[in-house]
């Protein structure tokens, strides 16, 4: 080929290249004639027609915006719910990099509410320290009591709201961690199974998984789910953190045929649970409904809860004592009003319920009090992804804690609140094969399982530094809080234990060699 055929190559491309520009070019000057004409006649938005045209970037620049905060504006310790602080030590800790900083804390130690632990003069020599012990809930009220001595579990989060490789991550890390899954309201899918995981079946108010024709629980299908051995306790939803009185919601692009046929419902439609349980209209209803199923399943039947009104917990405890320790919960989940979800009206997201460092107290100095605190085991969620959080509802009384969003982040979610539109980048919360590719079950089960590791190892360095030789083995005492001033009280002189009152001491004491027996 000679020069001159590459003259000729050169113009034609520049030629062809000028007439595609300023096509280019036509058809964006008449999008933009267009855009101002719909601007202008439109009468939905006052900036648009104010503004025609360039009034449309402050919409896009309001989308955009949260997705941008996280990364360039916000500070490490700012950002809500979790900020990027709290998010870095769940990446670095599920995948098992170094978890150690430098130079000084970030986090201030001025901030009202906030707390510390006291460090011991002889703190716990890495040879005498020892593995959680284990907690047996059930024990001597049923056939099949459960143990183990998990020290953080994943939380409700139902095969619905997160995705078929999200479910399967979750139940192979847990299974390797040697933690439980909580089911959520959505039913038992073969994903939960596969791997052989210890499940927490959960039944929402909508009784998905276990409802027949009407609605109504169905004997026959607690019986099928119960045979799975690896069904381990039953779980009564009465409300959830983020909305409370306000039932499961799901939306009809996110209910597929698969997710349709788990929970017994139509396909594509809106799966809206009842915002309570029809069945379950005071205390004595709840312990009939805790007393069939555990009589049914012969497994441990507790309840999840965000406190509100006390006035229900004493009335239940009433009950309890008029009827027998044996229709007691063999545990309750104390859930915090600043708890996540896929889906909630912002009222009650925002303003309902009672946060966990209120309730927590609350609800184990109650138990104590009507002198069940060792027949009703305690079980804390609530944004507790990290291990002073952990430690701190230790410390309180929990027996176990649980934590949904701390396991979305070991799977990889960024935090885009995106959970309800089905279109969350990770794969996490979508249906959407396309973006569900992103998330390999194989490799997100070993960043689960790591992290519930780490957190129990960090929780008992916490442990250690107070001087006791297990996580559990720590109390309100070894914890302070930050006051208005900037001063710092014990919890043990904020949140006293009190003494099992009188007429319930007789109880107590039975229920205590009956135990021990």
């Amino acid at each position: 080929m000679d020069i001159t055929s590459f003259h000729q190559i050169a113009r034609a491309i520049i030629e062809w290249g000028a007439i595609v520009v300023a096509l280019l070019l036509g058809l964006g000057a008449l999008a933009i004639a267009v855009m101002y004409v719909v601007d202008k006649v439109q009468t939905r938005h006052a900036i648009r027609r104010n503004y025609p045209v360039v009034g449309r970037f402050r919409y896009l620049f309001e989308h955009l915006g949260e997705f941008f905060r996280q990364y360039f504006f916000a500070m490490d310790r700012e950002e809500l719910p979790f900020n990027r602080a709290e998010r870095a030590w769940v990446y670095r800790a599920a995948k098992e990099a170094d978890t150690t900083v430098a130079f000084g804390s970030t986090r201030p130690l001025t901030i009202e509410g906030d707390v510390f632990f006291l460090n011991s003069a002889f703190p716990t020599l890495d040879e005498d320290a020892v593995q959680p012990r284990p907690v047996t809930v059930g024990e001597g009220f049923c056939l099949k009591p459960y143990t183990n001595s998990s020290i953080l579990n994943i939380s409700a989060m139902s095969f619905g709201a997160i995705s078929e490789p999200a479910v399967r991550a979750l139940a192979r890390g847990a299974r390797e961690a040697g933690v439980w899954m909580n089911t959520g309201e959505g039913g038992l899918s073969r994903y939960h199974l596969e791997s052989g995981a210890d499940l927490v079946f959960q039944i929402g108010t909508a009784k998905y998984g276990v409802r027949d024709q009407a609605g109504q629980l169905s004997d026959e299908k607690l019986l099928a789910i119960a045979a799975h051995e690896q069904v381990r306790m039953f779980e009564i939803k009465m409300s959830q953190g983020a909305k409370p009185g306000k039932g499961g919601i799901l939306p009809g692009r996110k209910v597929t045929e698969e997710v349709a046929l788990i929970r017994g419902i139509e396909p594509g439609v809106d799966s809206i649970s009842p915002n309570g349980h029809p069945d379950i209209r005071c205390a004595d209803d709840l312990l009939d409904m805790i007393t069939h199923i555990r009589q049914l399943t012969g497994k441990p039947v507790g309840f999840k809860t965000v406190v509100g009104q006390l006035d229900f917990f004493h009335d239940l405890f009433r009950a309890i004592h008029r009827r027998g320790p044996d229709v007691a919960p063999d545990f309750i989940t104390i859930d915090s009003a600043d708890g996540g979800t896929g889906a909630a009206p912002q009222p009650l997201i925002d303003y309902m319920g009672m946060p966990l460092q209120e309730s927590l107290p609350l609800v184990v100095d109650l138990l104590q009090e009507y002198g069940l605190r060792e027949r009703i085991k305690v079980i804390a969620s609530g944004k507790l992804i990290g291990p002073a959080k952990v430690a701190w509802a230790l410390a309180v009384g929990a027996d176990f804690c649980v934590s949904a969003r701390g396991f979305m982040f070991a799977l990889g979610c960024v935090q885009a609140l995106q959970c309800n539109k089905n279109t969350c980048p990770t794969g996490i919360t979508t249906h959407d094969k396309d973006l569900q590719r992103g998330l390999v079950p194989a490799e997100k089960s070993l960043r689960v399982a790591a992290y519930a590791r780490q957190l129990a190892y960090s929780v008992g360095i916490i442990a250690h530094s107070c001087g006791v030789t297990e996580p559990r083995g720590l109390q309100r005492g070894h914890v302070r809080v930050i006051e208005s001033t900037g001063a710092s009280r014990s919890m043990a002189e904020l949140h006293p234990e009190p003494a099992v009152k009188a007429e319930y001491a007789g109880f107590a004491d039975a229920l205590g060699r009956r135990e021990a027996g």
